[in-house]
């Protein structure tokens, strides 16, 4: 269909999910400091296979809970991986001078050596 009111009522539609999602991730904390982040995920791991199983029973599937797969771990640290990156790069830009000086003596001998 390619009716403007259609258009503009999928456009309605679209905006209220996406805003009603940013709340709830708002609202659940996944947007605010990392421990509030690492308390919805433990959250939701509690939660998720419970509710699945429920929903499962609810709707008259025979899934017995071996059946299901296990919830992730997730061993995961922001902040270390954060500090992993911030020492790489660091590490790289402290080495960088010396570098550039050795490719620039490598291309030099380089083009001598073409000049040959």
């Amino acid at each position: 269909l390619n009716c403007p009111a259609f258009n503009s009522f999928r456009f309605l539609i679209k905006g209220s999910l996406a805003g009603a999602a940013v709340y709830v991730a708002y609202d659940q904390g996944l947007l605010g400091s990392g421990i509030q982040g690492a308390e919805a995920l433990r959250k939701a791991q509690e939660t998720v296979p419970p509710a699945i199983l429920e929903w499962t029973n609810y709707l008259g599937w025979e899934v017995r809970a071996a059946q299901l797969p296990p919830t992730p771990k997730f061993d995961f640290s922001l902040s270390a991986s954060w500090n992993k990156g911030v020492h790489k790069v660091m590490s790289a830009l402290s080495v960088a001078p010396t570098r550039a000086c050795e490719y620039t003596g490598e291309g030099w001998k380089y083009v001598k050596d073409l000049m040959k």
